[in-house]
């Protein structure tokens, strides 16, 4: 049977002595013979991650119908139906079906993250079988295989070195540490897995230098693969699909509600059956909000335009409300605050100012080094790219392990130097003098060793990578022996750094500016991450490491989670549990990266982002993509998310209100009235015109003041507003109605007439109130708001006057009740401007 996927099958086994470990998987570090390795791979399974078997599209699409407000737009299309409302049956249902089929293709990427996650490791890995090298497929390999590694190659399972000479891996990818990690045989204890320099991973790569690995971890027991099975596994409700359950659920509660208490009622006081069934089943479809998916689909899409031309491509399109509901912003450093690139940013002498001798013999240390350039030689060629002309290269002595050190043999015009760079301290422990800004040399006593040392200290708790550069006479010699390189002339540090972009202080003071706390959550120790924050100009409150997080549980970690703003050391699956901790405390959370230990994290997060440079595992887990790594363009994707937010709190803020209201007073009417106050085929034309009104919404904008601070689903604030906004419309409605029987005297045909004139100006025309905080004059709709608001009304007022009025049992209007009418929609709107600033929320009212 393989094993649990995501599980450990020996626990930390890089802390573990190398015999130990040898002993736990019965193997002596030759590698298994054939019989051996089938038998295991039968224990074991492939090493490959599998991706999750996939739901049938039935079973997803059934799964949609699950959700509450879903469900009764279904449950009113039909109704619509059997009342003859083919209309509404078709526009509701078509709705419905655009919005789940859209969310099934784009959820239904999860399935791709897996494969990529499965075609980025290496295919083939050079494999001790039977006592012979052979070069075999690593789907084959098993733990207590003995694999060979050599420059280029990318590490095929999780395992410890065996052997290693001038090994150099880059792990970036998996630990978020940006320099290339030196990797030798022995364990260390209480390594974690950036520190631990015996442990290999699946998934980095080598990139100078040979190994040999013992394999210990195959397929989903890898880190690799734990992180492919969190991508796998389902993820949670966003904070977007969250809110619209919690609305449908209300939704649900009040038709349910009022349709049982009209039929009820109607039944008990003798009213004809039939007729109270169908307007109570009229009345259920007035209820329900069916263009809201319309409504929220083209909001959203309209967003995904308007950010696409800001460079940044929106995978799933609700993300975009998140991203304008959050208020917390995790992300890593490298590739994300930094260039992702080493860069050469000093080269001081022994007084601490830049030293051209210094750079000078590192440069022709670097070109005429063999083998694959680091990022290290890169750097300094990029800085020193013609200092090294006129030099000959006559030997080498290569970096390794042992020696810490490239040692070079060069000579132009006659003068022959063995220069040497490498670990600051095993260089500098080889020199007897230094060399001063004048030339001249002096002896390296103990106190100016120190101080040299003291130099490097402070450069490296800045989070600075430094390499020692020293020299010294070669006349006569045309070879580097063993022990060649003590008595050596110290010239000074080469100083490295992965640099900060220049545009991420700007970005972080928007992002600041906008209600988003940002968190650095970082693979690199205390010391370097600490500095980057400082850098640009990221304030940190308290930090966590990733031991200290290890040592919390989930409770305590999201007790302390929301103090944090920098986390460092972590895991992967660290990475994920900082995200679900913050959502615990009722964040917003969004997390930007760009490697694969980011992955999970980018996953759980309610906005996964990544940027175009980033890995494909990376890139498929995100929500939405930046094409410019910067920043700033979030600043921009937070704008049209609350702007999304805004304009669909607008629609549901007219059916919770106004419409709410109108139904409510029918409902009501129809129990005291001797005849229904519109008949079923009245309130569904009410219905149907009023939802026109509305589609041009998501082309509206929205107030500044909304823009500034995270908006997210607040139940209890639309209700509020329902309650305040609601029975103002039932009290102009049964004004209305007083009016009608008792000042005018009409009959039943007037009294449809001029209330449906009135309900539909007032529903209508509110929107005009409610769109915005501050004055509605002062605050333009868009042209196409306007036109659809516009012709609605139109509509609705010369409909009782035109041929139509007669077959939907409406009558015209003599021009004093019109114009009746037309005071009491005038009086209703002005008391809707007054009472507005005590319905919205707080935080939304002008000085709110």
């Amino acid at each position: 049977m393989a094993s649990e996927p995501g599980t450990s099958q020996i626990g930390d086994f890089w802390n573990q002595p190398q015999q130990q470990l040898l002993d736990r998987l019965a193997t002596d570090g030759n590698g298994l013979t054939s019989q051996e390795a089938a038998a295991r791979l039968a224990i074991y399974g492939p090493n490959r991650v599998d991706s999750t078997r996939r739901r049938s599209l039935a079973a997803d699409f059934l799964r949609r119908l699950a959700n509450p407000l879903v469900l009764v737009l279904l449950a009113a299309s039909i109704v619509a139906g059997l009342t003859g409302d083919l209309v509404s049956l078709v526009i509701i249902s078509g709705m419905v079906l655009l919005s789940t089929v859209l969310d099934m293709v784009q959820e239904r990427r999860a399935n791709a993250t897996a494969e990529a996650l499965r075609r980025s490791i290496a295919i083939t890995a050079s494999t001790c079988r039977d006592g012979v090298m052979s070069s075999l497929p690593v789907e084959q390999l098993v733990p207590g295989d003995v694999v060979a590694l050599a420059a280029g190659d990318l590490v095929p399972a999780d395992g410890v070195v065996l052997e290693a000479n001038a090994a150099q891996v880059n792990q970036a990818a998996l630990t978020g540490e940006s320099f290339p990690v030196e990797k030798y045989p022995g364990a260390i204890a209480d390594a974690g897995l950036a520190d631990a320099p015996n442990l290999l991973l699946s998934g980095s790569s080598v990139v100078g230098g040979t190994a040999r690995m013992l394999v210990v971890e195959t397929g989903a027991a890898t880190r690799f693969g734990d992180i492919a099975v969190s991508l796998s596994a389902g993820s949670q409700a966003t904070a977007f699909e969250q809110g619209l359950r919690r609305f449908g659920l209300l939704i649900a509660r009040l038709t349910v509600f009022l349709v049982l208490f009209v039929l009820l009622a109607r039944l008990a006081l003798g009213k004809d059956a039939l007729e109270s069934f169908l307007f109570a089943m009229a009345l259920a479809v007035g209820l329900t909000p069916e263009l809201l998916p319309m409504i929220v689909t083209i909001t959203l899409a309209r967003g995904a335009q308007r950010m696409a031309a800001s460079k940044v491509v929106v995978k799933r399109l609700s993300a975009i409300h998140d991203l304008g509901q959050m208020d917390v912003l995790c992300t890593d450093k490298t590739g994300t605050l930094t260039e992702a690139r080493i860069a050469l940013v000093g080269h001081p002498g022994i007084d601490g100012a830049d030293s051209e001798r210094a750079i000078e013999l590192a440069s022709i240390n670097a070109m005429f080094e063999t083998g694959l350039k680091s990022p290290l030689d890169k750097a300094l060629l990029e800085h020193g790219e013609r200092i090294a002309d006129g030099w000959t290269k006559l030997d080498e002595r290569p970096f390794d392990f042992e020696r810490r050190r490239v040692s070079v043999l060069a000579e132009k015009d006659g003068q022959r130097l063995e220069i040497v760079k490498g670990a600051p301290e095993t260089v500098l422990a080889l020199c007897s003098t230094a060399q001063v800004a004048s030339g001249s040399e002096v002896p390296l006593d103990d106190a100016l060793r120190a101080n040299v040392m003291a130099l490097h200290d402070s450069k490296a708790a800045q989070g600075l990578r430094l390499l020692g550069v020293a020299f010294k006479d070669a006349s006569g010699r045309s070879k580097i022996d063993t022990d060649d390189d003590a008595g050596l002339v110290f010239a000074g540090f080469c100083v490295f750094v992965d640099p900060p972009k220049q545009t991420a202080r700007e970005a972080l003071a928007r992002l600041a500016e906008a209600g988003v706390r940002v968190k650095l959550v970082s693979g690199d120790a205390v010391a370097v991450a600490r500095h980057l924050c400082n850098e640009v100009g990221l304030p940190v409150r308290d930090v966590l490491t990733g031991e200290e997080i290890a040592a919390l549980s989930d409770g305590a970690l999201a007790a302390r989670v929301s103090q944090v703003d920098l986390f460092a050391r972590v895991a992967p699956n660290q990475k994920m549990r900082i995200v679900n901790a913050l959502k615990r405390r009722h964040h917003t959370v969004g997390f930007i990266g760009d490697g694969i230990n980011d992955a999970p994290a980018i996953h759980a997060a309610d906005v996964g982002l990544s940027v175009d440079g980033a890995t494909d595992v990376a890139r498929e887990a995100a929500d939405m993509i930046m094409l410019a790594p910067d920043l700033g363009a979030l600043a921009e994707g937070i704008a049209e998310g609350r702007r999304t937010y805004a304009n669909i709190m607008k629609y549901l803020r007219m059916g919770t209100s106004s419409n709410f209201g109108n139904m409510l007073t029918m409902a009501l009417a129809s129990l005291v009235l001797p005849f229904l106050p519109l008949t079923a085929v009245q309130v569904l034309v009410n219905n149907l015109l009023y939802d026109l009104s509305q589609t041009g919404i998501p082309f509206d904008e929205a107030d500044p003041r909304l823009l500034r601070r995270p908006h997210g689903w607040d139940m209890r604030a639309l209700v509020r507003f329902s309650t305040i906004m609601g029975p103002l419309s039932s009290l102009f409605d049964i004004f209305t109605f007083v009016l009608l029987l008792t000042v005018f005297h009409v009959d039943v045909a007037a009294f449809r007439s001029a209330w449906f004139i009135e309900s539909m100006a007032t529903q209508i025309m509110v929107v005009l109130v409610i769109r915005t905080a501050g004055p509605f004059w002062r605050e333009r709709p868009s042209p196409l708001l306007a036109a659809t608001l516009g012709a609605c009304l139109l509509v609705a007022v010369v409909l009782p006057f035109s041929p139509l009025a007669t077959m939907l049992g409406f009558a015209s209007l003599p021009i004093h009740l019109s114009a009746a009418i037309a005071g009491l929609v005038i009086a209703y709107l002005a008391l809707a401007e007054f009472l507005k600033r005590f319905a919205l929320p707080r935080k939304e009212r002008i000085g709110g």
